[in-house]
């Protein structure tokens, strides 16, 4: 290829870089009254709060699904049991009729057959019974133990299979107290943070949203810039805890719900989410990663998603619409950034 022709050819990333480039950067004013510092830092909690009560309601369903196995369990042990059972019975029985025939005349041994035979094919079938009856006694026997071990076994796993069922219930039962107090919690906390929106000063509402960005983006084809451009496409959604699809998302809602779109699951909350996928650094960063705010795994409140160039895609507070920023805007208390795919 001549150097002419290599200047006229514009790579595919390079085009996506270029149009990246064209798009404005929007400027966002980094003084925040008290007041408004003092709005976000609720809505922060309130985050804290809905991942607090997610988890508990995750785990009280796992819990559940425990309750549901161990009486699955419990019904297959017994089951087992008395099938055992019956057989334990049968082989049992098996084994004292052979007995009960040793003892009306059939126990003797070799010798007292050739002692008592008068004829070499008597003595041949008298050791024939014997081998047959010694036979049939030894495996009839192997069976009954075979058959008290399995009901044995079936009684143990049953006894398992309800002490695991009573722990599940009554771990069940704990969590919905506090599920209970924590819905009311966060309800509190969520009343709190609409009456405050509603005293914000047209000034706090402005600078609340900022200036919204408009730009087009090209992430890429593959199933993370598709869940990308998915997202971007929800800009301008309205912002509240547990909505996960249209028009109405918080943030983990919008990121599952774009994988989704192109056929990957992910966890419902931030918190599980920074569990999938491999742990990038933010010199690594690509389109679909996904960037964790918290100040632990354990208390992870946030998630965005990376569009490039510095930018995000993400739903955050109450008051502003799903939108896109530069990456700072994510929040001061970055923790981690995962490739859920890929």
């Amino acid at each position: 290829m001549s150097s002419r022709l290599k200047r006229g050819v514009l790579t595919a990333s390079a085009v996506i870089t270029l149009v990246g480039a064209l798009v404005p950067v929007p400027a966002f004013a980094q003084q925040e009254s008290p007041t408004l510092q003092r709005y976000r830092e609720l809505n922060t909690q309130a985050k804290q709060l809905n991942e607090d009560y997610l988890k508990a309601v995750e785990d009280r369903d796992a819990r559940q699904a425990d309750i549901t196995k161990a009486g699955e369990d419990m019904t297959a042990a017994n089951r087992t049991k008395a099938e055992a059972k019956v057989k334990e019975d049968e082989f049992r029985g098996q084994v004292d009729t052979l007995s009960q025939a040793t003892f009306r005349g059939a126990r003797f041994d070799k010798l007292s057959a050739l002692l008592t035979g008068t004829s070499a094919k008597d003595f041949l079938a008298r050791s024939s019974a014997l081998n047959v009856l010694a036979t049939d006694n030894n495996k009839a026997l192997q069976q009954l133990v075979g058959a008290v071990t399995a009901a044995a076994d079936a009684e143990a796993k049953a006894a398992d299979a309800q002490k695991r069922a009573t722990e599940a219930r009554d771990a069940a039962a704990k969590l919905a107290e506090e599920i209970k107090a924590k819905k009311a919690e966060l309800d509190k906390q969520i009343n709190e943070i609409t009456t405050s929106l509603d005293k914000l000063s047209p000034a706090d509402r402005a600078a609340l949203q900022g200036e919204l960005d408009k730009g087009v983006y090209l992430p890429g084809n593959g199933i993370a810039g598709k869940a990308v451009t998915s997202a971007l496409s929800r800009r301008g959604d309205r912002y509240a805890l547990g909505g996960t699809k249209p028009p109405v998302f918080d943030c983990s809602g919008l990121v599952m719900w774009a994988y989704a779109q192109h056929g990957h699951k992910l966890p419902r909350t931030s918190r599980e989410q920074f569990k999938v996928g491999r742990p990038v650094s933010k010199s690594e960063l690509q389109p679909g990663d996904l960037l964790f705010y918290g100040n632990s795994a354990a208390t992870i409140h946030h998630v965005v998603m990376y569009i490039g160039r510095g930018m995000i895609v993400h739903a955050s507070d109450y008051g502003i619409p799903v939108l896109s920023a530069p990456m700072e805007k994510g929040g001061k208390d970055f923790f981690g950034a995962k490739r859920p795919i890929g």
